[in-house]
């Protein structure tokens, strides 16, 4: 399945990882796979409300947490650049779908 939401079609994910060397490309791929994976599970369920989002973004949130042990694994980590990138990912797509969400709960349930 494919993101069907022509604004995300164009969005670069994790941009500003993938610009940086400290960010394994292959962990920053998986990154990118997340949160494709979420636009596409949007696309799917269509939540009708802000806690229906929450928890789709709460489950891709999990993803990540456990993607940051390989981060560790590869002498990276998800540190301050790195959730400031997926937490405007986060609310690009919240936005493209047409939520006004509140930016902390979208990752209400990082560990990172």
């Amino acid at each position: 399945m494919a993101i069907a939401n022509e604004q995300l079609q164009a969005h670069r994910f994790l941009d500003e990882m993938q610009r940086d060397s400290y960010f394994p490309a292959h962990l920053v791929q998986k990154g990118q796979q997340i949160l494709i994976r979420l636009c596409e599970t949007i696309e799917a369920r269509r939540p009708d409300n802000l806690d229906a989002l929450y928890a789709l973004t709460h489950a891709a949130t999990d993803e990540f947490n456990a993607l940051a042990g390989e981060f560790e694994d590869n002498d990276s980590e998800i540190e301050t650049a790195a959730r400031e990138n997926i937490g405007a990912d986060f609310r690009a797509i919240a936005a493209a779908y047409g939520f006004q969400a509140d930016s902390e709960e979208l990752i209400a349930t990082r560990d990172w």
